[in-house]
This record gives structure tokens, sequence and C-alpha cells, in this order.
């Protein structure tokens, strides 16, 4: 099977109401173990790159690494672009094969988002790709995204009717609370959840996404920082969240920090219980596992994506 669009995946998951996990890659390891749940869990996947992601192991070896995820696995398998930051790399992504692109203008005033999200959508459906956008600032950290509190802003219900109308965009990425990295919250979580409904009713079956979206799950938190790190303080989105959000029009859930969180603590673990290992092989093995174990959990407890391949 080769790599597909999201179209179909997103209008099957719109329609019952659970979502597609995108999972960030970075290397070898992190790519099997989130096929490998796949693969155990029957679900298709949407393997996506960030700009960080492609500075580290080389645009040419990760599409090859999904590609061969593709052959070993036979699932239903997007390639996406996370976080796109201008026309030129999401065209070089486009030309490179990849299936589904994120242009993320949110930076820019609301008309020259759609401008710069328009022309991206041109190019990329001529060439059968499809776009993800963002309307809407999400606080936070990942990779090249860097988001105070300060700037960060709520999506507008009747600007994303606009903003969706006038770019043709294929899904919408929206803030309604979330925040990249680990720390998200102080105090409980709490996300708009009136809001992302009424972006809902205003999309009419559009569908949207939810960047930041991370557990935070205390258990690797915990090991992390018993092995030799350091993350005080950190909090994510409840679970139950995500599956609320995912029956409001929700089909993509961005899922990064938990994979990063997962392979530090098993990887940490290893080394400090085997401080005279140094096998890559022997730590990396037991991070790719954590990787797994995690994304079969999300898949099947929280995305409600298992059972469809």
């Amino acid at each position: 099977m080769p790599l597909i669009t999201s179209k179909n995946m997103f209008q099957q998951a719109y329609a019952s109401s659970y979502a597609i996990g995108a999972f960030n890659v970075n290397n070898m390891e992190i790519i099997q173990g989130i096929v490998d749940a796949a693969k155990e869990e029957r679900s298709p996947l949407i393997l996506q790159v960030s700009a960080g992601a492609r500075k580290y192991a080389n645009p040419v070896y990760l599409k090859k690494l999904v590609e061969a995820a593709v052959e070993d696995s036979d699932l239903p398998i997007v390639l996406h672009l996370d976080h796109g930051e201008d026309f030129e790399i999401c065209k070089q992504c486009v030309d490179d094969g990849f299936t589904s692109v994120m242009i993320d203008a949110s930076h820019h005033p609301l008309d020259e988002n759609i401008a710069i999200t328009r022309k991206v959508v041109e190019y990329a459906h001529a060439h059968g790709v499809v776009v993800e956008a963002e309307l809407g600032r999400l606080a936070g950290i990942e990779d090249s995204v860097n988001v105070s509190e300060k700037d960060a802003a709520f999506t507008n219900p009747d600007e994303a009717l606009e903003f969706v109308e006038n770019t043709g965009v294929d899904s919408l990425a929206v803030a309604i609370g979330t925040s990249h990295g680990a720390y998200k919250f102080k105090g409980t979580p709490d996300l708009d959840f009136e809001r992302l409904r009424a972006i809902n009713k205003k999309l009419c079956g559009t569908p949207l996404v939810l960047h930041g979206a991370s557990t935070v799950l205390p258990e690797f938190v915990d090991l992390c920082n018993q092995y030799g790190g350091t993350i005080p303080g950190a909090q994510g989105v409840p679970e139950e969240m995500i599956r609320k959000a995912a029956g409001l029009g929700v089909c993509k859930v961005n899922i990064d920090t938990d994979l990063r969180l997962a392979m530090t603590a098993a990887i940490r673990r290893e080394l400090h219980e085997n401080p005279s290992n140094f096998d890559p092989r022997k730590y990396l093995d037991p991070g790719r596992d954590a990787i797994k174990n995690m994304v079969r959990h999300k898949i099947k407890n929280v995305l409600g994506s298992n059972g469809l391949v």
C-alpha cells in the first residue's frame, strides 16, 4: 500500500467521532515503536515530521524510513509536514512525496494568513496533497515554534469560517487552550469546549486538529526525574478531554511530548541500572518498547482508532 492522504481517513473519523493519532518522528526506533503499536491495534496512522526533525535526521532518511514502515506494515499511513513555516518548505515537502503538509502562518494577521495558506493549498492540491493550517496560536515550545502565554490567542469561530472558505484548506488546527511542550498548565487544565463546539458547527464537517495534546503521563515524568532528569511541574491534557474533543469534530490529535518522555524515561532507567552499557542497541531497544506501549494505549484508550484496518 502506498502512502495516502488523510482525506478519507478524516471523513470516517468525523462521522464516527474518533481521532487519528499524528505522531512526530525523529529516528528509526521512534518510527518502529509507533508502527508496531499501530499494527497490533490495527489502526491507521499519521507520521509527521517537524522542521527540527528534518534538520536532525535529514528529510531523505526520514522519508525512506517511513516508506519502509509502509512496506513492512501495509497500514494506511499519511506522511505529514508539521508546522511548515512558509510556502517554500511546504512546496519542497510536496515535491519530496509528502502526502499532507501543514502551513502555519498563524503568527501573521488574518488576511496574510489567508493569502499564504491559499497559495500553499493551490500548489498542494494540484499535486494531490492535502493541507492543514492553523488559526489562533497555542502557547508553548515545540522545535522552532515558541509562543509565550501573552502571545497565545484562541480561535475565533467566525474567523474560522472566513478562513476555511477563503483558503480551501482541508483541515484546521484550532487553539482552545492546549499548549505545546511538557509545561502546559498552572492548575487544572480548562479547555474551551464551547468554543470548539461553535467552531465545529460553523465549519459544517471540516476536520479539526488538536495540537499540544500530549497527556504528559505522570509515570514517565516520574521515571525521568528519578533517573537523572528534572521535569518539575509538567502537566498535560487529561485523556478524557481528548476523547471529548474527538466527539466535537477533532479528527487529528498531535502527539510528540509523550513520545519523548516515554523514550527518555526508558533509556534513563536502562543506563542507570546498567551503567556499563555502551551498546546503543541495548538502551534504544527499551526506548522503542516504551514508545510502542504508550502509542498502543493512545490508540486504544484515548483516540479510538483501533480495529479499523
